[in-house]
């Protein structure tokens, strides 16, 4: 995780005084597994310590990351306003990553319970044995219906999650002939809202069950999704819009919570199960249109609706939890 984050530190100094397109595509292709290493790997560690509050957690850490996409844009802005530039700004960026990882150094880890599987004993083996126990691991987990039954919902959910948001622009654009400034607006709106919903989950999940929670939003997302496809005018969408993102804004933290649950002391591996996501869309808007790509999203709300109700018992990620009647399980 340290390791990492040395590595994601450097990859932004190394965006910042790039003077070539090539040192700036190494240096964003460094920076993506250096994140899985720093962040995610930090993800993992929590959902080890506290076993028992996963989806509270998962909530918090969502709400965490809804933040730092809304004050992005809000430090771009401030560094122009102040006169800098964008390689500023990935300064500013390196700055604050820097000590998120003295503040990672100074930090105390959490104990692993000893039963975790694959923990380093006195005899752990060495680097090249060591991967090929992950390797196994791995192979392991995706031969559990309930780890492949989370992950493959997780990686649906999603879709309708960041990689609409990383199309948004776009198909406003060029579908729906909106302005350039309202497809902006639009995704201003959409973080504004996701951070208002993540919020909103803090406080939900400690009154609620994850399942219930899960379960009614997408009910409304299956309706919100195509209303906002649909819909004429601007106006109309983005009010739509915001209402869906905050409404989905449970999805990634519950069904994270829900896989990490699955595989009990080996988070890593839940860490190494990642979608495909932003290639699938991206693959079918290059062969039948963005509208079509977008459109066959509809189906998203229904497949993590379906996913929830799919046979079989999961380990709960809270215990028994509010609203769960003693020693239940969804099934």
């Amino acid at each position: 995780m340290l390791s990492g984050g040395i590595v994601f530190i450097l990859s932004l100094l190394a965006v910042a005084g790039a003077r070539s397109f090539i040192v700036l595509l190494a240096a964003f292709t460094v920076f993506f597994p250096a994140s899985g290493a720093f962040v995610s790997l930090t993800q993992a560690e929590l959902m080890d310590a506290w076993p028992d509050r996963r989806p509270q957690v998962m909530a918090r850490w969502d709400l965490a990351g809804s933040t730092g996409a809304v004050a992005g844009p809000l430090l771009l802005i401030a560094v122009l306003a102040a006169g800098g530039g964008w390689r500023v700004a990935y300064l500013v960026l390196a700055a604050l990553a820097s000590g998120a990882w003295l503040g990672t150094c100074l930090c105390e880890p959490h104990p692993v319970p000893a039963a975790a599987a694959g923990a380093p004993g006195p005899d752990a083996p060495g680097a090249d044995a060591a991967f090929w126990v992950r390797l196994r691991a791995v192979r392991g987990a995706l031969r559990d219906w309930s780890t492949v039954r989370w992950a493959l919902v997780a990686v649906v959910a999603d879709l309708l999650v960041d990689v609409l948001t990383g199309f948004l622009a776009l198909y406003l654009v060029d579908v729906a002939h909106l302005a350039p400034p309202i497809a902006a607006l639009a995704i201003a709106v959409r973080l504004g809202a996701g951070l208002a919903g993540d919020a909103a989950l803090v406080f939900v999940l400690d009154r609620m069950a994850d399942m219930t929670v899960l379960r009614a939003s997408a009910v409304a997302a299956a309706l919100l999704y195509p209303g906002f496809l649909l819909v004429p005018g601007p106006a109309a969408k983005l009010v739509i819009l915001a209402v869906l993102s905050a409404t989905t804004a449970p999805w990634y933290p519950i069904l994270q919570a829900r896989l990490y649950a699955s595989l009990p002391g080996r988070s890593p591996v839940a860490v190494t199960l990642s979608g495909l996501g932003p290639l699938a869309v991206g693959l079918m808007a290059g062969a039948f249109g963005l509208s079509w790509a977008l459109a066959v999203l509809v189906v998203v709300p229904v497949a993590v609706l379906a996913g929830t109700a799919a046979p079989g018992r999961d380990a709960d990620p809270s215990g028994s939890g509010p609203g769960d009647p003693p020693g239940s399980d969804d099934e």
